[in-house]
């Protein structure tokens, strides 16, 4: 791959140590960082996640070069598209529906994906093509082939890799299905977050191959980052979480969630009600505690949403995906839970006893949980393989 020779930027190079400091940067991949800056594959116009806003802001590289490039070498997510392409303006759109990753998550993924010189790899996803082209400087010419699903931004990753010389296949198409023209694969790894690993990845990819990919449930986007290596015999994939992380996911995979008024036809209270001394701050956790991963691992077909905050009260929904079931419980300060189910299925009978489960076992942080996929489909468990149970 050829480049442009990169100028000393205090930013980036101070992002680098900040990287390799954190331990998200390991030295092996400390030269695809300087050689490929996230930079050199952004478009003009992004939307970088601002920390002081606490949202995506507009940012032309035009108008605020120096702004622009600050973003580029900072340690923060960046949209590159919104409402899958139908978005018009400079405003931040309603779903984002592309980005370049934070390189902090990037590079940690890439450590877990342990990508060898001369081993062919498969990427799900291909957005800025920034990590195709960072694979592709570790790996060797010819060795990565990416597929993206959005017409769009195939072609445009397609001129970036011709613009920047890259030896990187780029296909358009659905990922899904994996690209069976370039296996079998050493390596593949998803860019973008799964409900379901496809099993054609895994026949995919050689025996002893490696796969990393964003996975979770429905139940949140509280996602965490699957590290499965593929059995001797090629029949299943198995391996332990690496931590927390959260992608947009694969578009063959979102999740639609059904309208509030589909359950509560009338007032909560028309549920049947209880109580519950389980406290909000232990349940809720924070964004990428280990509470959320954990219970949806064992409340199967469950979608929970926790509503804003008003007056010291908090109510935290749970809406069966098999049925209608649904139950709500309203935390307020200082005070005993008030809780409400409705249906067939007591959704807080089962979310309270999945969290006495998780807290029984210790508590346990996404590393200690682990996913099996077999073509009947997928296992999770927890510490060891021998017990685990279906997802």
């Amino acid at each position: 791959m050829t480049t442009n020779a990169r100028e000393e930027r205090p930013s980036l190079d101070g992002l680098g140590r900040a990287l390799m400091s954190a331990g998200a940067l390991s030295s092996d991949w400390a030269p695809a960082y300087a050689a490929v800056p996230r930079a050199i594959v952004l478009p003009d116009l992004i939307w970088p996640f601002d920390l002081a806003a606490g949202r995506s802001v507009p940012v032309s590289r035009a108008e605020e070069p120096e702004r622009w490039q600050e973003f580029a070498d900072s340690d923060v997510p960046i949209v590159t598209q919104w409402d899958d392409g139908q978005h018009n303006g400079t405003e931040p759109g309603h779903v984002p529906t592309s980005s370049a990753s934070m390189p902090s998550v990037v590079f940690r993924m890439l450590q877990d994906l342990d990508l060898q010189p001369g081993q062919r790899a498969l990427e799900i996803g291909t957005a800025t093509a920034w990590n195709a082209l960072l694979m592709a400087h570790r790996a060797g010419p010819g060795c990565v082939t990416t597929v993206e699903v959005d017409r769009s931004l195939a072609t445009a990753a397609m001129a970036t890799v011709e613009r920047l010389r890259a030896a990187v296949q780029v296909v358009h198409g659905d990922g899904f299905q994996g690209y069976q023209d370039g296996a079998p694969y050493d390596r593949v790894i998803a860019t973008c977050g799964l409900r379901a690993v496809p099993f054609a990845w895994v026949e995919q990819c050689r025996p002893g191959g490696v796969i990393v990919a964003p996975w979770g449930t429905d139940y949140s986007h509280a996602d965490a980052v699957a590290r499965l290596v593929v059995a001797p015999d090629g029949a299943s994939a198995s391996g332990r979480f690496t931590g927390p992380v959260e992608f947009m996911k694969l578009r063959a995979q979102r999740f639609a969630p059904r309208p509030h008024s589909e359950y509560v036809t009338g007032s909560v209270a028309d549920g049947v009600e209880s109580s519950t001394t389980i406290t909000e701050a232990e349940f809720v956790g924070e964004q990428f505690g280990p509470e959320r991963f954990a219970m949806g691992l064992r409340v199967p077909q469950c979608s929970y949403v926790v509503a804003d905050k008003h007056d010291g009260a908090r109510p935290v929904w749970f809406y069966s995906l098999s049925d209608r079931s649904w139950a709500c419980v309203l935390f307020r300060d200082g005070d005993t839970a008030r809780v409400w189910q409705s249906g067939p299925r007591q959704m807080w009978d089962e979310a309270q006893a999945a969290f006495q489960w998780w807290v029984g076992h210790g508590r346990p942080d996404q590393s200690r949980f682990g996913l099996t996929v077999t073509p009947e489909g997928e296992r999770a468990w927890l510490d060891d393989i021998a017990h685990s149970w279906a997802v």
